[in-house]
């Protein structure tokens, strides 16, 4: 049976952390060096819930946005733990922070478990966070326990216009066994009023050939996977470049 499932339906198991990524990008140019112990006290303040450094550590444009999502993501997995460590940057003037996030939460008597990693690249000036971007985002929030064996195949680098392939392959399908999903890119004001009409995954995944967008940017890819050992929701940013 082929069943709808609107996203709206995941909002309050930890998609808004997809939000808070894009909603922390700020909108300035100029750099200075990190403080050495910064990193440190992010990591402390994320986990310790101070909006107090947020606020002196963000440029004030963005500290509204920055505290509103924060809320969001505490509300829906209040122990929710950020990982943070800095990685060697090839870019000029900019910093890269690697990011990780988990977070547990009980949804109808049964525990769905938020795990998300993404690149922080930005600059600093005044000390403060200025301008950056989100790499590499993928996200899960699955309810399974991690009994589904499944391998996410999709890259995080596309060019402009390029075909390429997204595979979400079940490597123990189940026999007589209906497994349903669906994957759909999404645009990023419009996340929470698409809808992913499921099907049957007869082959064991998901299998998908597309085409980059002719200009430069980010494209979303959502999907769900349907499991009779539960379910699984995942998120991945694909950054599409006019060059690699």
């Amino acid at each position: 049976m082929i069943n709808m499932f609107n996203l709206n339906l995941f909002k309050n198991i930890g998609i808004t952390l997809y939000l808070f990524i894009y909603l922390i990008i700020p909108h300035s140019a100029t750099t200075q060096t990190l403080k050495v112990d910064f990193i440190r006290n992010l990591e402390n303040s994320l986990n310790k819930r101070d909006l107090d450094f947020i606020r002196k550590n963000f440029r004030n444009d963005e500290n509204q946005n920055i505290q509103k999502q924060f809320s969001k993501i505490v509300n829906d997995f209040p122990d929710s733990k950020w990982k943070i460590k800095r990685l060697k940057s090839n870019i000029p003037n900019k910093e890269i922070l690697r990011i990780k996030v988990s977070g547990k939460k009980i949804v109808n008597g049964e525990l769905h478990i938020l795990e998300s990693d993404f690149d922080y690249v930005f600059s600093v000036l005044n000390e403060k966070i200025d301008e950056g971007n989100i790499k590499n985002l993928f996200t899960t929030i699955r309810n399974d326990d991690k009994r589904v064996d499944v391998s996410f195949k999709i890259p995080d680098k596309v060019l402009t216009g390029a075909k390429y392939d997204i595979d979400i392959i079940l490597n123990k399908p189940l026999e007589e066994v209906i497994i349903a999903g669906a994957i759909k890119p999404h645009q990023v004001n419009s996340f929470f009023e698409q809808e992913i009409l499921l099907e049957p995954l007869p082959a064991g995944g998901i299998f998908k050939m597309t085409r980059a967008p002719l200009k430069p940017g980010i494209q979303i890819w959502s999907g769900i996977i349907a499991h009779p050992e539960g379910m699984i929701t995942f998120t991945k940013s694909i950054d599409i470049v006019e060059k690699i």
